[in-house]
């Protein structure tokens, strides 16, 4: 049997009043989790991931953590470095090849 776990997907709204709740409840991580009935941890992956954004009479919403953000411009940079090392080689063996040639 072959079973796929089945993933709760939440609104940003309910994001933002959890991690409201979590900063002015006074109210412990943990019950809060239970208040609102999601999976245990769950509530800490968003205060890590997510930092709630709002500008006078704007409308409140979610931005990356910085240091979401961080990682996601860590991960780009790896895979551009990754991509230059990759045309450097390339570049190399051409080189070689054409100085072979000319000998």
């Amino acid at each position: 049997m072959d079973e796929k776990k089945v993933y709760r997907k939440y609104t940003e709204e309910f994001k933002i009043e959890a991690l409201e709740l979590l900063k002015t409840s006074g109210k412990s991580l943990r019950q809060i989790e239970l208040d609102l009935g999601i999976t245990p941890g769950l509530l800490v992956k968003w205060r890590d991931r997510y930092q709630v954004i709002s500008k006078g009479a704007e409308r409140v919403r979610l931005q990356p953590s910085d240091f979401e953000a961080a990682q996601r411009e860590i991960k780009r940079l790896q895979r551009r470095l990754a991509e230059v090392e990759e045309e450097r080689e390339i570049l190399k063996k051409t080189v070689n090849i054409f100085s072979r040639k000319s000998e």
